[in-house]
């Protein structure tokens, strides 16, 4: 017990209090430096979503200084520090709507158009990015409240976390109008500052940080209040969300579960699915390529879905000859069965390359037709038969194989076994004749 105590210690290279909140304080102003470089990280990661670079959205990352406000909310909250917790507040908000403007700028006015992979990723928050979140969260704060900071953990949490991305996203939703990118993003940015402040102010109080006490006791109640009310605003909505996100993942993978477990058809494909998951609305709708499936197909997978706990689901089959797809929704699944078939042809190609391959390795043209009309002037047998062959040579002793050239030859009026003096004369002019020197000579009278 001891030894696990000790090793799960946190006390021991702990910095001072006063030290660690010092620290937070100073990240928290947005102001000269800060707020240069906040400009500059919005810009990278604007560029790296526009141009679906994953390396360049992580270079951003790790320049924002965008966890500084939200730790120092969550230490705030912690050690009951109401001037903090405004501060943090203030320029919380103002960082934001400064990424924010800047990112919108950037795409009103960026050349390259077009929705990238890098960019809907930011869109559709999960219970993954809840959990990131918290995680990333306490080890910022378990980090900061180290003396040694130099450590690779704050980079770390910068780029797990992903504050800068969902951000920049929000402002492309804004410079195009499209508001499910707007508010999709949003609301990923929204979870993970609340679960890194939640996480920050869970492990200040698990360290036991003193809180800030007050003079005036009818100032404390006050403060208290307010501590209380911001802890409620800031908690209460982050459950919400969880159990929401939770429930919404739940039935995702359930649905994945269902389309790879029952649309299983010889001559029919699932090209895509989509799941749509509201309080009253839960649908799944699936897109078929191939010979359309019956009705009675149709009725047996909606019979298997309480299988799935897709009971309250609606099932949506669209293909060939039944319900007709909006002009947006065919695009995209032309667009990705075309990637698919894409994939599928290379992979098939790769296949054939492979075998030709492995079949010029076994065989190569061999000029048996003029070896066999040449055989009679260096050999005693007049009329012959020929057959040659390139052979793959395993052995079960040698660990790596080997190619071998057969060459069969049959006389069609000598009864005597040609001599070895003249195989090996044989054997030598083959390797001469056919550019190969591992050669089996097989001869029949």
């Amino acid at each position: 017990m001891l030894f696990l105590r000790d090793k799960f210690d946190l006390e021991s290279d702990k910095a001072r209090e006063e030290e660690v909140v010092e620290n937070v304080e100073k990240s928290v102003e947005f102001k000269g430096t800060n707020l240069w470089i906040l400009i500059f990280a919005t810009f990278i990661a604007s560029i790296g979503l526009n141009v679906n670079s994953t390396a360049v959205i992580i270079g951003a990352m790790l320049v924002s200084p965008l966890m500084g406000p939200i730790m120092g909310f969550g230490l705030s909250l912690g050690i009951n520090d109401f001037d903090l917790l405004k501060r943090s507040l203030r320029n919380f908000l103002f960082a934001v709507g400064t990424a924010f403007v800047v990112s919108t700028v950037y795409f009103l006015f960026s050349p390259v158009s077009g929705t990238q992979s890098e960019l809907l990723a930011r869109t559709s928050p999960t219970i993954w990015d809840v959990l990131i979140a918290l995680f990333g969260g306490l080890a910022g704060i378990v980090a900061q409240s180290r003396k040694d900071r130099t450590s690779t953990v704050i980079p770390g949490v910068a780029i797990a976390t992903a504050l800068m991305p969902p951000l920049c996203t929000a402002g492309y939703g804004m410079a195009t109008m499209q508001l499910n990118f707007l508010f999709g993003a949003l609301y990923l940015f929204f979870i993970n500052a609340v679960f890194i402040s939640l996480a920050t102010f869970l492990l200040v109080r698990f360290m036991n940080y003193r809180k800030k006490q007050f003079v005036n006791p009818r100032m404390e109640r006050k403060v208290r209040h307010y501590m209380l009310l911001a802890v409620i605003i800031t908690v209460v909505p982050s459950i919400i969300f969880a159990y929401k996100i939770v429930q919404q993942s739940f039935f995702e993978n359930n649905a994945k579960n269902f389309i790879e477990g029952s649309f299983r058809f010889s001559d029919t494909q699932v090209v895509d699915y989509k799941t749509f998951y509201t309080k009253d609305n839960r649908r799944i709708e699936v897109l078929l390529m191939g010979t359309p499936i019956s009705a009675d197909a149709i009725t047996t997978l909606q019979n298997q879905m309480p299988n799935y706990k897709l009971s309250d689901t609606r099932l949506v089959i669209r293909q060939q000859g039944q319900d007709t797809l909006n002009t947006s929704t065919a695009i995209a699944s032309i667009d990705k069965l075309y990637a698919m078939s894409n994939t599928i042809i290379k992979e098939k190609d790769n296949k054939i390359k492979e075998l030709e391959n492995k079949v010029a390795l076994i065989q190569d043209t061999l000029p048996v037709q003029e070896i066999t009309r040449e055989f009679s002037a260096i050999s005693s047998w007049k009329e012959v038969e020929i057959a040659m062959s390139k052979m793959v040579l395993y052995s079960n002793k040698a660990p790596t194989q080997d190619t071998i050239l057969v060459c069969l030859i049959k006389s069609r009026n000598e009864k005597t076994n040609m001599s070895s003096e003249e195989q090996q004369k044989i054997i030598e002019w083959l390797k001469v004749r056919t550019s190969t020197e591992n050669i089996r000579l097989i001869t029949e009278p």
